[in-house]
């Protein structure tokens, strides 16, 4: 569902614990409605169910969590690896245990394949009476699958669950492992709302974890595939990223790279609130120039954020401070922020997550994402990266961050390759080659493309020694895109013939 729906008498939403699942919910989980949370083991399902009944005890309210499938010390063991208490929190253990046998235990002990399902329910029916928990989670359903037998006799006492906890202002979470197909549909027709779980390792680097809203009766929520990640502190969801819902006026004005005649050569400069392409072969100081413009707009006063997927911090310093920069101070002053991005620890959706909270929360007002190559690889198996770059770019357009991406082209001199086509994504393409001439190797740079407004259509010379240097027009040459240009006018002191 997709369509706000509006209802004056709708209940206060509960909140899950959890600032990016309670954002792709809309707020979070309706009140006095049974949820299911499933996905594979290991998916995070029990940790996110922590979650909630301490987000809970937060809000001071009574909390049960029922649980077949593992004991009370290894919840308490899986919470403190998290630094979190459980206290607060009932624990209703159906699990054999020796402690059961001691006059002084804490909670009754059972054993699932030892009692009738009607047994088990009523002890976790007589343990809800008694302390009257306002939130529920039942771990797992597959275990209560087993003692049913029956699918009918398994739907019917969902169903009694369902109506029994209703009745008495309780919000519940089943948590369900799938290890059993049998049923999951009929069991998705009971609940109020599902939340799947999904985790796949790559070839290479850290697992990837994401899940989807698979359905939430009669209210909106954000569809598709959003990524997650479980750390310690549990589970930070990171919502998809929708450029339209992050509208905002800013003033259009002129960024300048701080070099006149770079600026002449971009028609003046970059239109605030644009992206920019910056093409070139490896080596022709595509990053350079994307830090000139970062350096010049946070000597400016304004913040400038660098993420660094191919270049360390080491070389970073050294590279700037060799072009007569002065990145550090820039970075106490709080004007400039740089993070190196480790391209196999990374999903599209953290990226995002980490571009929005800079944009929101620390007013950046460029971004340089250096590079895109670095990016490619850090998500090789994203089958809509460039639906994921669109949104980005659109985001960052749309609240007036100015956004520079250096790509590298395959190849040195000659036929360049891109590893995608980026160039209808930005506003503005900037390209760098290297040319020989007169027994140099020499670089240029021209702009082919600025959707704001006009450019030069010349080609300059380029030249980072320390410092970026921009030359004149190179007006006497011809064929410098191609790496191997020639001369228009002849040589002082030969004919045209050469001789």
């Amino acid at each position: 569902m997709t369509a706000d729906l509006t209802d004056e008498k709708a209940p206060v939403l509960i909140q899950t614990g959890i600032e990016g699942l309670d954002e792709v919910l809309y707020g979070g989980v309706t009140p006095n409605r049974l949820s299911l949370i499933e996905g594979s083991p290991g998916s995070g399902k029990t940790t996110l169910a922590l979650q909630f009944l301490l987000e809970g005890v937060r809000h001071g309210e009574v909390c049960l969590f029922v649980t077949l499938s593992e004991s009370e010390e290894e919840l308490r063991a899986s919470a403190a690896s998290h630094g979190w208490s459980l206290d607060g929190i009932e624990i209703l253990e159906l699990i054999a245990s020796e402690e059961s046998l001691k006059p002084d235990a804490r909670y009754s002990m059972y054993h699932p394949s030892e009692v009738e399902l009607g047994q088990t329910t009523k002890v976790v029916l007589a343990a809800a009476d008694r302390i009257k928990p306002v939130r529920l989670v039942f771990d797992s359903l597959s275990e209560f699958r087993l003692l049913a037998e029956q699918p009918l006799r398994y739907r019917r006492q969902i169903l009694a669950l369902k109506q029994y906890f209703a009745h008495r202002q309780c919000t519940v979470l089943f948590i369900d492992d799938l290890m059993s197909k049998e049923g999951d549909m009929r069991l998705h027709s009971l609940v109020h709302a599902v939340v799947s779980l999904e985790q796949h390792t790559p070839e290479y680097g850290a697992m990837r974890r994401r899940l989807r809203v698979r359905k939430l009766r009669g209210r909106a929520f954000r569809e598709g595939y959003h990524d997650f990640i479980i750390r310690r502190g549990g589970l930070e969801v990171f919502p998809r990223l929708v450029a339209a819902e992050h509208r905002a006026s800013y003033v259009h004005q002129t960024v300048k790279s701080g070099l006149e005649p770079l600026d002449a050569l971009l028609g003046g400069g970059l239109a605030k609130g644009t992206s920019t392409l910056i093409l070139g072969p490896a080596g022709t100081g595509k990053s350079s120039l994307a830090t000139q413009f970062a350096w010049a707009a946070a000597g400016r006063g304004e913040r400038a954020v660098l993420f660094l997927f191919d270049e360390s911090m080491a070389a970073f310093r050294e590279r700037s401070a060799g072009l007569g920069m002065d990145i550090e101070s820039l970075i106490s002053a709080g004007c400039m922020s740089v993070r190196q991005v480790d391209p196999a620890e990374l999903s599209p959706g953290e990226f995002a997550h980490a571009l929005r909270r800079t944009v929101e929360h620390d007013h950046t007002s460029m971004v340089v994402i250096d590079s895109l190559n670095g990016y490619l690889n850090a998500t090789p198996s994203e089958r809509f990266l460039m639906l994921h770059m669109h949104e980005l770019l659109g985001f960052l357009g749309q609240r007036g961050v100015t956004t520079l991406i250096p790509m590298t082209q395959h190849g040195i001199v000659g036929d360049m390759q891109v590893p995608v086509d980026a160039s209808y994504l930005t506003d503005t393409v900037v390209l760098l080659r290297y040319f020989e001439a007169s027994g140099q190797i020499r670089q240029a740079i021209s702009v082919m493309k600025k959707r704001t407004g006009k450019h030069e259509r010349t080609v300059r010379e380029w030249r980072i020694d320390n410092g970026i240097l921009v030359g004149e027009p190179l007006r006497d040459f011809q064929g410098i895109l191609t790496g191997v240009p020639h001369l228009t006018v002849p040589i002082a002191g030969l004919k045209e013939d050469g001789r």
